[in-house]
């Protein structure tokens, strides 16, 4: 380990530097220095010491590595003008080293700057992961070129729509999870089976770090998208070190991540940009953006992509059965189909009728509130059915705690925290408490409404000897009496008490 401390002086472009070393080798340097560009810089420069090598150091407690023939010296300039310089790996970048870091990848422009970024700042090889939960990933197509064009060794997809619905969202289907009455929870629910992969595919390749490419937006989606992945990264492994570019690199916006992309000979993206931010799994498409910050704009017609307006839709209704078995949909119209299969059927039949639209303000994690548009058809439909089976199969008791739960279950996938030890808690619960809820239901599928025409269940509580309006031999009425008279005893009470009895 070596360190170089210097001392700059405001009427001098140079610094004076004295070396302590406690390396014991022979290793020779010409000399430690670095150009003076404004005034973010100043020129260093030391006579020859036992080190090699070349150091930049800023006005900045930004450390600065430049590579050696058998060192790399790190420079941090403080404020006062104090450098320290430390010996790391000759492949050290300028911010550190790290061996190999998995990068969520998407092949836009920001995560492409972010490749050569990482491999320059951190001196580290770069494997790219895009996964595929049910997006519709059209750019799939050349993908892999895209990666490696812009300095990646390799590019990961995985494709984990099935996962993603059966491991996800069928568990909050089944939970009942509504986060604020109406957020079908579609973006909160992707992101951990996404960081999950991440984890694994580190796993594979012998990573030692993730990375994102949050951009870091004026609102709080930055901080969001960071909670939602690195809490998963922290619980399924807490060594992995994350890489979030945006909250240490320079670039500010578009024109700079352009400008930093020709620099690097990294092909620049050409989309079209959307007047929205937007998110879609196979769960749902959330619009944001535009016209949608005053929630006093209606949205535009052409803004939806997975549902027609439901004034459009057929004039004619449409009846559909989902099966259920203990909690969960297995099957459409009495075929049995695959989660994600099922899912996606669904959200063709209830696109074309106009189910699943919300319009919502929410509250974000950070306290701030967030207008949001949803468009969820299938999951819509399958909410319908689930809640409404378990009518026959909860009893009063069962359905007031479900419900209560939830909330906070709601609240937890909302906030990211997907892999608690609370959450986990209340799935085997949930799952307990609905392994009786089997049967199927009918719904009515008719210009953005769902509609429930009939429900069964061979576990159903209902039972219309008891429930019906002609005499019952379990059921009688005379019973009433005493049950009220003892239901009804504590307002007694304090009514007696009032009036002086």
């Amino acid at each position: 380990m070596a360190e170089i401390s210097a001392t700059s002086f405001p009427s001098s472009s140079s610094a004076a530097l004295a070396l302590r070393s406690s390396l014991n080798g022979n290793i020779r340097c010409q000399n430690v220095a670095c150009l003076r560009t404004t005034s973010l810089f100043q020129e260093l420069s030391v006579k020859r010491s036992q080190l090699s090598g070349n150091a930049v150091a800023t006005t900045t407690h930004v450390p600065l590595t430049r590579g050696c023939k058998s060192q790399a010296i790190r420079a941090v300039l403080s404020g006062d003008g104090q450098t320290v310089v430390s010996a790391d790996s000759k492949e050290a970048g300028l911010r550190g080293k790290l061996k190999k870091v998995v990068l969520a990848y998407s092949g836009g422009l920001d995560t492409s700057v972010i490749v050569p970024w990482l491999k320059e700042n951190y001196g580290c090889e770069v494997v790219c992961f895009t996964a595929d939960v049910g997006q519709g990933i059209k750019e799939l197509d050349g993908l892999e070129q895209k990666a490696k064009a812009s300095g990646a060794s390799q590019l990961v997809v995985r494709d984990l729509t099935e996962e993603f619905v059966k491991d996800y969202i069928f568990p909050c289907l089944r939970a009942g999870a509504i986060y604020e009455r109406k957020y079908l929870l579609g973006t909160s629910m992707a992101r951990p089976v996404i960081a999950k992969a991440m984890v694994d595919v580190a796993a594979e390749v012998g990573a030692d770090a993730v990375a994102h490419g949050c951009t870091g937006k004026g609102n709080d989606q930055a901080i969001f998208f960071l909670v939602r992945f690195e809490l998963t990264f922290f619980s399924l492994n807490p060594e992995l070190k994350v890489v979030a570019p945006w909250r240490e690199w320079e670039i500010q916006g578009r024109e700079d991540a352009i400008e930093y992309a020709k620099k690097h000979n990294v092909p620049v993206p050409v989309t079209k940009k959307s007047i929205y931010s937007r998110d879609r799994n196979l769960w749902h498409l959330s619009h944001e953006g535009d016209i949608l910050e005053d929630p006093a704009n209606e949205p535009k017609k052409d803004m939806y992509m997975m549902s027609v307006d439901p004034e459009d839709a057929p004039d004619q209704p449409e009846y559909i059965e989902i099966g259920i078995e203990s909690g969960l949909p297995v099957a459409l119209n009495g075929k049995a189909l695959s989660p994600a299969t099922l899912l996606s059927e669904l959200n063709t039949i209830g696109g074309k009728h106009g189910i699943g639209r919300i319009d919502m303000v929410e509250n974000r994690l950070v306290g701030m509130k967030s207008r949001g548009v949803y468009e969820t058809p299938g999951g819509t439909i399958l909410f319908a059915a689930v809640q409404e089976l378990e009518s026959l199969t909860l009893d009063r008791e069962s359905i007031q705690v479900k419900d209560s739960l939830a909330l906070k279950y709601a609240e937890m996938v909302y906030a990211g925290r997907w892999f608690d030890p609370l959450k986990e808690s209340m799935d085997a619960f949930m799952e307990k408490l609905t392994e009786k809820t089997t049967g199927s239901v009918t719904l009515k599928l008719y210009k953005g409404s769902v509609s429930v025409t009939g429900r069964k269940s061979p576990n159903s509580l209902y039972r219309q000897d008891i429930s019906s309006f002609e005499g019952s031999e379990i059921y009688n009425q005379a019973d009433a009496a005493g049950f009220i008279r003892l239901y009804g005893l504590p307002m007694r009470v304090r009514a007696m008490l009032e009036k002086g009895i």
